[in-house]
């Protein structure tokens, strides 16, 4: 598909950039431009069944009609990974081939048309290539990658939209946890649920994470940095936080990872610790792991780690569980051995420091 590419006319002083780049936070400072292509069902003959009018152009104000379907039914999806500048100077992705999968596999959940994966990464290249110069100075800073996809038809009845938007930006980042300690505190959530069997856990979708703030909330006032969700059912089983997967390590060398059910996210950061982990010889189980074990399992000393993961924070160790039971420290309070080593691994990979046996990073 050919891309049009409109300048902007008035693009951030470089004056100005450069001094937000230097502590840009995370997800508050925006490039220049975005991505932006159309999808209408009624144009089955378009590049991709639908896709047409692609286009870089300025970031700038969304128009939509006040009966556009996302905003009434939430027909919307999205990813999150990011560009790296490489030890050489160069730009490389992350396993960005696993994010357009995972960002189809939502949209089926979500009954959106799929985005040819190559449209999708050709976005991501052709928005690189014009805010380049946007990579943030602050140490393990990167360009962090919001693609995203909602109903923009108006009408109201309650059927699949035939009209979308797929939009691509970007935001320079720097550490995720505010706090910036090296290991997280937690709230277990009791009064509230993620996602329910049979409902749209394992899909990106704003309603999971909207459906987080009320209990994330609650955690912040608790003092804690994120919020832990145990399963609809039962309310005993260990699900993920509000944005990320979690790993408990045992004194035996095992790991355990809740398993993929359909109520947790598929975490691409998830998936590529769980075979680093076996390349290191360690047993990695996918099962379900209590609440009660974990508290017991961290008092007896057999639990030695935590660790929680996603795109946006990579490893962090989580140091202390805290809830309406009280609160439990997981080993010494701070980042564990194989933490901060999973860590070095997985971050030298992105950052072109250690060798890409995998074949995950994707230079662009």
């Amino acid at each position: 598909m050919d891309f049009e590419h409109i300048p902007h006319a008035a693009p951030v002083p470089s004056a100005t950039r450069d001094e937000a780049l230097a502590n840009p936070g995370f997800g508050t400072v925006f490039t220049d431009h975005m991505v932006v292509i159309d999808y209408d069902a009624n144009q089955p003959d378009a590049v991709g069944g639908g896709w047409h009018t692609a286009k870089v152009c300025p970031r700038e104000p969304i128009a939509l009609d006040p009966a556009a379907a996302v905003l009434h039914y939430a027909q919307e999806i999205f990813e999150g990974l990011k560009a790296y500048r490489q030890e050489d100077g160069g730009i490389a992705l992350f396993r960005p081939e696993a994010n357009a999968a995972r960002f189809n596999k939502s949209a089926e959940r979500m009954a959106m048309p799929h985005l040819p994966e190559e449209l999708f990464l050709e976005s991501i290249r052709r928005l690189l290539a014009v805010d380049k110069d946007w990579f943030p100075t602050v140490e393990g800073g990167s360009l962090y990658l919001r693609p995203f996809m909602f109903a923009s038809e108006a009408f109201l009845g309650v059927r699949p939209a035939k009209q979308y938007k797929y939009i691509l930006i970007a935001s320079p980042a720097g550490n995720y946890f505010k706090s910036g300690a090296p290991a997280v505190k937690i709230w277990v959530s009791q009064d509230y649920v993620r996602a329910a069997p049979g409902g749209t856990g394992a899909a990106k979708t704003g309603g999971n994470y909207a459906a987080s703030l009320v209990p994330q909330a609650e955690a912040i006032e608790q003092g804690c940095d994120q919020v832990v969700f145990l399963d609809a059912v039962e309310k005993k089983w260990i699900e993920e936080l509000g944005g990320m997967n979690l790993f408990f390590v045992f004194d035996d060398g095992t790991v355990v990872t809740p398993p993929l059910t359909g109520t947790i996210l598929p975490g691409i950061t998830r998936d590529s610790l769980i075979r680093l982990l076996r390349e290191e010889g360690l047993e990695v189980r996918e099962e379900p792991y209590s609440i009660d074990q974990w508290r017991e399992d961290a008092g007896s000393g057999r639990l030695v780690e935590t660790m929680a993961c996603g795109t946006a924070a990579v490893v962090t160790a989580v140091g202390t569980v805290a809830g309406r039971d009280g609160e439990f420290t997981i080993g010494g309070g701070g980042p564990g051995q194989l933490t901060s080593k999973l860590r070095e691994k997985l971050v030298g990979i992105q950052r072109g420091r250690a060798d890409d046996t995998h074949g995950w990073v994707t230079r662009v």
